[in-house]
């Protein structure tokens, strides 16, 4: 009778035992899984980046960060470069801002709103003078804009290329005559689709617009020494909470398989 009742108390305390290591390793495998799943970044990142930079970010870029970052996917906002930094300054959630020129970005670092040390001076473009193809309004340089009847510019108050183009007809001694006859549009984009449709005889756009768009000529470059480097530098917003990701996507923007891309789009690397 003792050996069966110790037999049932051996089996009892068995069966307690077993079901405690097995409760053990199932609590063990729960907090790995969590400790997995927390090591996998899983995160949406917003670009805010100036319009002459959406085809070759949608169409390559953008994509191409993602693949090589599965965890991580990049939202992208356009507009010029002016309207993208009074959207930062106004508190837009906004994780990592490029810009058309060095004017926003150091305004907005001056501010304290960029990551000072983040801040990247990536490519440079160029201000050229573009007409509708087939124009017949015999306009071959900066000088001759004005046989233009309308012409297409960016507003100097927002958009870098608007300020790139007054400052060189200011350079020209033109500008009041240019500012006469002139359509401002809210970004660079919508001065390319002006000249485009024909609802302009000429306009001021970056080299990289122009080549994106079949349906305009390029006449001209800027003057030398008429008009400042068009710098596109890069930076992360202080304010983001996704330090890391923001930062891994600037390493990609300035990597030499990005910067190729970049320059197939027209830009050149900064020097």
């Amino acid at each position: 009778m003792k050996k069966r009742i110790c037999f049932i108390l051996a089996f009892c305390l068995l069966v307690i035992t077993a079901a405690g290591c097995s409760n053990g390793n199932d609590s063990d495998n729960a907090v790995n899984k969590e400790t997995d799943a927390s090591n996998l970044p899983d995160e949406k990142i917003l670009l805010a980046a100036a319009a002459s930079l959406k085809n070759c970010m949608d169409d390559e870029l953008i994509p191409m960060f993602e693949e090589k970052n599965s965890g991580v996917k990049v939202d992208a906002t356009y507009d010029s470069s002016g309207k993208l930094q009074a959207q930062i300054e106004e508190g837009a959630d906004v994780d990592v801002f490029m810009s058309a020129a060095i004017k926003q970005m150091d305004e907005l670092d001056k501010e304290g709103l960029m990551v000072s040390d983040s801040i990247v001076p990536l490519f440079e473009n160029k201000i050229v003078l573009i007409v509708p193809k087939g124009s017949d309004k015999d306009i071959s340089s900066f000088e001759d804009i004005l046989k233009a009847e309308t012409i297409a510019v960016g507003d100097p108050e927002s958009v870098p290329a608007g300020q790139y183009a007054k400052e060189a007809f200011d350079n020209l001694s033109m500008w009041d005559d240019v500012a006469k006859k002139a359509s401002l549009g809210t970004n660079v984009t919508e001065v390319l689709n002006w000249v485009a449709e024909g609802s302009a005889d000429a306009g001021i756009v970056y080299a990289t617009d122009a080549a994106s768009n079949d349906k305009v000529s390029v006449v001209a470059e800027a003057p030398e020494g008429s008009v400042s480097k068009v710098i596109y530098p890069v930076g992360i917003v202080k304010e983001t909470s996704k330090q890391e990701s923001a930062k891994s996507f600037i390493e990609f923007l300035n990597s030499d398989e990005a910067l190729a891309i970049f320059e197939r789009y027209g830009f050149t690397p900064n020097k």
